[in-house]
């Protein structure tokens, strides 16, 4: 995540060649027998001590980028007020987090939006089998959803990382806490342990985002 959509180059974007169902294919196999009793057992003992929620401050613009990716597949952005804010963390779903979360980051090759796209900026499900990490966050959403977690409580973030440049992540609250999926890393981590100053982040009422506050992890503060 590098800018925020507009057009730098006069290359027309590149047509979709692999759909999203076979790329998801690529991602399952990875997944296969995470739920059971065996993987939950070990994920009981795996899952990190209670981390803290991340509060809101306010509302905040959304990016252009998500704008306009709303418009291309509204659905996709919708809000479903019956779904929980928060998603009970149980070792199952601890498991599917942390096995999507590689998953994804091994099956999605990393490239930047003006690499693909020629824009600065585009917010998009990585059906080519490359994508930035926006692009890689919202296959990660998707294929938790479809596996059962609430996708109201798992909400896409916009952070500065420690080369202060612009990034997106997936935060996942939880009844133990916000949790943070990221394709720099295969570990799931606690926000506070990321080492990212936070901006903003979807909203859970609504199509309008939250501010976060430019709240830092203590090794963001430390170091700056």
């Amino acid at each position: 995540m590098s800018g925020v959509g507009q057009v730098t180059s006069g290359r027309p974007p590149r047509r979709y060649f692999l759909p999203l169902a076979a790329l998801v294919g690529i991602a399952l196999p990875f997944l296969s027998g995470v739920a059971t009793q065996e993987a939950a057992a070990q994920a009981e003992r795996l899952i990190p001590a209670a981390a803290h929620a991340l509060p809101a401050h306010g509302e905040a613009r959304p990016t252009r980028a998500w704008r306009e990716f709303c418009g291309r597949l509204p659905a996709e952005c919708k809000v479903d007020l019956a779904q929980p804010e928060l998603i009970e963390l149980t070792p199952a779903a601890w498991a599917e987090m942390v096995a999507v979360n590689k998953a994804v980051n091994h099956a999605v090759r990393g490239v930047t939006d003006q690499e693909q796209w020629g824009v600065e900026d585009r917010w998009d499900y990585p059906s080519t089998g490359i994508g930035d990490c926006e692009d890689i966050q919202l296959l990660k959403r998707k294929l938790l959803a479809e596996r059962g977690l609430s996708r109201r409580a798992m909400r896409m973030t916009v952070v500065i990382d420690q080369e202060g440049a612009g990034h997106a992540v997936l935060m996942v609250r939880t009844s133990r806490g916000d949790f943070i999926l990221d394709n720099k890393r295969d570990a799931v981590l606690p926000w506070k342990r990321t080492g990212y100053v936070y901006l903003k982040r979807e909203g859970a009422q609504g199509s309008q985002w939250v501010s976060l506050g430019r709240q830092a992890d203590p090794i963001m503060t430390a170091n700056r």
